[in-house]
């Protein structure tokens, strides 16, 4: 994966919170996980989701479709270590897309900002060399995505997963 200066952030905030967050058995195959820092994620004041732009959307679209695309082979442990590392190299592309060119307001990129770290985290465990590590990686892209539809407005939008 590209180290980039928001990897290193991601990485920093990542390894206080995921402790806490991944403390139940690792050994599950189905078990699920909440996002690290979720307790913090908040409607806006008007108690509304938070607004996106086109940016966005179409990265997040691009994550569930890739998700959607891969959760039967790894529900049936038949996603291979290669294909993994394809998906989380998609998902860090798209995070890096949403970073560089996403355009909210200071308020929905703080928030949006906690599910990208998620994203990123769970792409990062899917590089993982042992496999209860890459699929505990891709509950944490599942989870965040199913975050990102309950905080933020984003038409049609059904998460992977669920």
């Amino acid at each position: 994966m590209k180290f980039t200066l928001f990897s290193a952030l991601t990485a920093s905030v990542l390894m206080l919170a995921a402790p806490a967050a991944f403390a139940g058995d690792a050994h599950h195959p189905h078990h699920e996980h909440g996002v690290a820092g979720a307790e913090s994620l908040h409607l806006d004041p008007a108690g509304r989701k938070w607004a996106t732009d086109e940016v966005l959307r179409q990265s997040m679209e691009s994550i569930n479709r890739a998700m959607k695309q891969a959760l039967p082979k790894i529900h049936r442990e038949r996603f291979a270590a290669a294909e993994y590392r394809k998906l989380a190299a998609d998902i860090e592309q798209q995070v890096g897309e949403i970073v560089e060119n996403c355009a909210l307001t200071p308020e929905a990129d703080a928030m949006l900002h906690r599910v990208v770290g998620e994203l990123a985290g769970g792409a990062d465990m899917m590089e993982d060399a042992r496999p209860a590590a890459r699929h505990d990686g891709a509950d944490r892209v599942v989870h965040a995505l199913k975050s990102y539809g309950r905080y933020f407005r984003h038409p049609g939008w059904k998460a992977a997963g669920g």
